[in-house]
């Protein structure tokens, strides 16, 4: 039997300012804190690929 990862991404933006890549298993819906949640990705690497692109769109700030 092959198994498939449902396992989604998310790019979270913090009141902090700081832009994080979570698996959508930690990202909390009522959370106060996420300015803007951008996803679902499926992959890691989709994800990170994407806040590459918006932070060269000055959209985010880099760490």
């Amino acid at each position: 039997m092959i198994m498939t990862n449902t396992q989604t991404w998310y790019i979270i933006n913090y009141k902090s300012e700081i832009c994080e890549i979570e698996p959508s298993q930690q990202v909390k819906e009522n959370n106060p804190d996420i300015i803007k949640k951008r996803g679902t990705f499926n992959s890691q690497p989709e994800a990170i690929a994407r806040r590459v692109g918006l932070i060269r769109a000055r959209k985010y700030q880099p760490q």
